[in-house]
């Protein structure tokens, strides 16, 4: 495991170098998105605000803990990510478009993105670490430098770009050669989750949102058909 600081916007060296394990620090400009952010942009047909790929190749599923005290003065306490596994469907064709170089999230991305779309665009999955060091997170922002379509989206679902210095630790869990540390875990994990629900029944199962014991419909087990 190794500790790299790096500066954005990142380069084909700078990814192609990390391994799952290491740990990332980060400075520059890093945007955040969610699910509206990639609906407005990929079914929208609305283009991004800035130069993602010179300016800001670095996005963030999230959004920060923040208040607007005045027209375009924002207080920022914390910030921490989202579960990334719920953006599969956007994130392949976000990358590729916009030549991102890493994306920060939680929960892992499924290790099909990994093999079939950061190996060939040179993108990187970094996870958070925990819950507990969201302020820290938070203080490494030095700037909210725009907040862009807060009117159509609302602020935590609107596209943050912020100016980071030191923004960390993060660990890689997806590399360019197709590991994932999220992916080593499920195999190991996901032989529990049927052992326990072969044991519910039906109605337990539908009110969870599952529907059979199969793990089948589990968004971070196999390669769902892109729409």
């Amino acid at each position: 495991m190794a500790t790299h600081r790096l500066s954005i916007p990142l380069g084909d060296d700078d990814v192609r170098s990390l391994r799952i394990g290491d740990m990332v620090y980060l400075d520059g400009k890093v945007h955040t998105g969610r699910a509206l952010v990639y609906q407005h942009v990929l079914e929208g047909g609305h283009e991004p605000p800035l130069d993602l790929a010179n300016e800001s190749n670095v996005q963030m599923h999230g959004a920060p803990a923040a208040v607007e005290d005045a027209p375009g003065r924002y207080r920022l306490s914390s910030i921490q990510a989202t579960a990334s596994f719920r953006y599969w469907k956007y994130v392949p064709d976000y990358v590729e478009r916009f030549g991102i170089r890493a994306v920060i999230g939680k929960g892992g991305m499924d290790k099909w993105v990994y093999e079939d779309v950061f190996a060939r665009t040179g993108t990187v999955f970094l996870t958070t670490v925990g819950y507990g060091i969201a302020a820290l997170y938070g203080r490494a922002v030095k700037r909210v430098i725009d907040v862009h379509w807060k009117e159509e989206l609302g602020l935590p679902e609107a596209m943050w770009v912020l100016e980071v210095e030191n923004f960390g630790p993060f660990i890689v869990d997806g590399d360019c050669t197709g590991a994932s540390l999220a992916a080593l875990a499920i195999e190991k994990i996901n032989p529990n989750f049927a052992r326990e629900y072969a044991k519910l029944p039906d109605y337990v199962l539908k009110r969870i949102g599952e529907i059979d014991v199969s793990l089948e419909h589990e968004v971070i087990v196999g390669k769902p058909e892109r729409e």
